[in-house]
């Protein structure tokens, strides 16, 4: 007899749920780009791949099963190079968004690099961590996208990026996030006790969830790769960022 099957059984595949690159790691720091690409897969990303140094690549894949790797042009310190800018936008062109910034390092050339990434790459991105601090003083790089740009940074990160101080940042955290968001045209999530998230419109979301539990190394690396996995998944960037920074603190 034929197997009956729900109306909407099979309706969907890996492809549907949305495909995240993640472009990140650097000697010393794959734990960042693992985290991050394992972060987007649980988060229901159907594909994901992480883009690394083609000298780390035996150990991302070791670290990583589901997750699959792009080996790509690095420097003699074994960080992303700028010859890889090609590879990774080639790449990116058949993803829906694109996660940068996990360990990649404060490298020079690994910077021009991203400077170079940021303003070209035409799918929806999520910048974090070093890739905002190669991003200093440039938040004009961030605001001359022509996809959608999340970026989440600690106060630290985006006093880099906005040319200003943690402490100024501290002093009122939501005017802060909310200006960062109108010069870089992102939504700009500025992480820490009741994290604050901010699109540049000027609404605000303060976040109620989270614990001291989350004081860890590589938490923000697996708050990038969920908010890139709802972006991916058809979520407009701001309900991604709201949503993606909630569950990661109530799952803690």
């Amino acid at each position: 007899a034929a197997l009956m099957l729900p109306p909407r059984f099979g309706a969907m595949h890996k492809g549907d749920a949305g495909r995240v690159l993640v472009v990140a790691g650097s000697v010393g720091m794959t734990g960042a780009a693992a985290l991050c690409g394992m972060a987007a897969a649980r988060a229901g990303a159907g594909l994901v791949t992480i883009a690394c140094p083609e000298s780390l690549n035996d150990i991302l894949e070791v670290k990583c099963t589901e997750v699959m790797t792009l080996p790509v042009a690095e420097t003699p310190q074994r960080t992303l190079g700028p010859a890889a800018r090609q590879q990774i936008a080639a790449f990116a062109s058949g993803c829906d968004a694109v996660a940068l910034g996990p360990g990649i390092s404060q490298n020079p050339e690994t910077a021009h690099l991203v400077q170079e990434l940021v303003p070209s790459l035409p799918v929806a991105l999520v910048v974090d961590a070093d890739g905002l601090n190669c991003l200093a003083g440039r938040a004009e790089l961030l605001a001359s996208r022509p996809a959608p740009t999340i970026i989440t940074p600690h106060p630290g990160e985006l006093a880099k990026v906005m040319g200003n101080t943690p402490q100024a940042i501290q002093e009122d955290r939501v005017d802060a996030a909310r200006r960062a968001a109108e010069a870089t045209r992102a939504v700009v999530v500025l992480k820490g006790a009741a994290t604050v998230v901010a699109e540049p419109g000027g609404e605000v979301w303060i976040n109620p969830t989270g614990n001291h539990g989350m004081a860890s190394g590589g938490m923000g690396d697996v708050l990038t790769g969920v908010v890139a996995a709802f972006v991916a998944g058809g979520a407009p960037p701001i309900e991604a960022a709201v949503a993606a920074v909630y569950y990661h603190g109530l799952a803690a």
